[in-house]
């Protein structure tokens, strides 16, 4: 199958009026020029590579769109795995918590997020996206752990970062906004949420058993060769006490030093396209583009709305002065390369057939996607050529 005619959006140069030749699922050839056996006619549209998602919240909200309204977790699942799609998403990790005491409440008990993972890896081979599982360890929660670390000896994780989310430090500085979000999130009083919230900081205090559950589960993941994220480093020196755990990713990095630190130490700095396209943090924190002009950004995740990536690459690209195809970069071929996946992620010979056909424009917007070649989302605009059209052309 030949995709012909687009504007082909390389891992370093775009090509203009480009073509892609698709076999059993991979890239098997590229050329400069249209061709005339062509499948889908582009019209000068761009083609990416599909979007792979490091750090997706969003099955939970999809479980549960409003506190205490639990759809079916299969049913859930099936819903954004259409909404991914039609992002572009086509390798999505979907980072679960296990932080019984979060904002969220119940949908991130032991026993939800074990049927989430459970309800993923039965249902991926049914699915349009390839789905994967990013458990997200809250290092204070440490009745979680022996859970978790059963899902890791099962080979049910994909990949696991280190979350601290104790009001006071981090993402969570002030601690008066903290119990007013978690109020009103979990429909309890102030007092009781305070309550909740003096119980976390007094747990984190007690370091001893924290620190030991920690240690286990970084050894884990890393005897199964999973990436290992942290998440809100808010300091240099949180940077290095992650990266001296063996962390490769800086999740969300809260301040410009932390970010710096986490370049100059090697790892992969991750965003929130949400961020890029609104540009700025909710939380009052690091916003892309100052990591990206900076230097600073290597990978945009969906954070909480995949449809935020595409125009989060655009807004990238524009206010860092860089080109698309380094902003492309940062939803694709980065991400891949830092979760340990080099069969996707860009357009070369040899690579998955992941790609996106995008719509450039004020708003631009994903025309098709594609998985290993085949066309999991099409909003009808992009029509396969007939027979005969390629005859005659």
């Amino acid at each position: 199958m030949w995709l012909s005619n687009f504007t082909v959006v390389l891992a370093d140069e775009t090509i203009e009026s480009g073509s892609v030749r698709i076999e059993d699922g991979e890239i098997a050839e590229i050329r400069s020029g249209p061709v005339v056996q062509s499948t889908f006619d582009g019209g000068g549209r761009l083609l990416m590579p599909g979007f792979v998602d490091l750090h997706g919240d969003m099955v939970e909200r999809e479980i549960a769109p409003r506190p205490n309204a639990m759809m079916p977790i299969d049913f859930g699942i099936h819903e954004l795995d259409k909404k991914l799609a039609s992002a572009g998403v086509t390798t999505a990790y979907a980072a679960v918590s296990f932080a019984t005491e979060s904002v969220y409440g119940h949908i991130r008990s032991l026993e939800n997020t074990g049927a989430i993972i459970e309800g993923i890896k039965r249902l991926n081979g049914d699915l349009l996206v390839d789905h994967r599982v990013h458990a997200r360890y809250e290092i204070t929660n440490v009745g979680a752990a022996p859970a978790l670390e059963g899902l890791l000896h099962g080979g049910f994780v994909d990949m696991v970062s280190l979350t601290d989310h104790t009001p006071g430090q981090g993402q969570y500085n002030n601690v008066d906004s903290y119990i007013a979000s978690m109020s009103e999130r979990r429909a309890i009083s102030k007092e009781a949420a305070a309550e909740v919230v003096a119980r976390r900081i007094a747990l984190r205090q007690e370091s001893a058993e924290v620190d030991a559950r920690l240690r286990d589960i970084v050894g884990l993941s890393l005897r199964h060769n999973l990436s290992l994220a942290s998440h809100d480093d808010d300091s240099a020196e949180k940077v290095a006490e992650m990266h001296d755990l063996g962390v490769t990713i800086s999740e969300f990095p809260v301040t410009l030093a932390a970010a710096e630190e986490a370049r100059r130490r090697g790892l992969w700095t991750l965003m929130g396209a949400p961020n890029a396209l609104r540009g700025m943090s909710m939380s009052g924190n690091l916003t892309a583009f100052d990591a990206a002009r900076a230097g600073l950004l290597n990978i945009l995740a969906a954070d909480y709305h995949p449809a935020a990536f595409l125009l989060g690459a655009f807004k990238i690209a524009e206010a860092s002065g860089g080109s698309l195809a380094k902003a492309v970069a940062m939803t694709g071929l980065n991400p891949a390369r830092a979760a340990g996946l080099m069969d996707r992620g860009e357009i070369a010979i040899g690579q998955k057939a992941d790609l996106v056909a995008v719509e450039p424009g004020d708003v631009p917007r994903v025309r098709a996607t594609f998985r290993s070649g085949r066309v999991v989302y099409s909003d009808g605009t992009l029509h396969p050529l007939r027979p005969h059209h390629a005859l005659a052309a």
